[in-house]
């Protein structure tokens, strides 16, 4: 199955559950999209597929300017994974295919 989708996800941060929709678009072993959610749209740059593991960043301005790099793996209709925020850690993500 691809990891081509959209998912709904769940980071668990300093600040609380953070929900998204992580939209993955798949070219080859490469791949673009967005992650948007109430603080807002987060373009995704520098996303690499890996079988089924899934790597990018992302720059958010809200609460501070900060590059969030993330890593996640599909299996089937669930995502699970880690987003990295610098010097604040690495904080878990979870998710399902909708």
């Amino acid at each position: 199955m691809s990891v081509a989708g959209k998912y709904e996800c769940v980071t668990r941060s300093p600040m609380g559950d953070q929900t998204s929709i992580l939209t993955v678009e798949v070219d080859g072993s490469s791949f673009s999209g967005s992650n948007s959610g109430p603080m807002g749209n987060m373009e995704i740059t520098g996303g690499t597929v890996d079988g089924n593991t899934i790597s990018w960043s992302s720059n958010i301005t809200v609460p501070m300017p900060m590059k969030l790099d993330c890593t996640a793996t599909i299996d089937g209709d669930s995502l699970n994974g880690t987003v990295t925020a610098g010097m604040f850690g690495s904080f878990p993500m979870t998710g399902k295919r909708i």
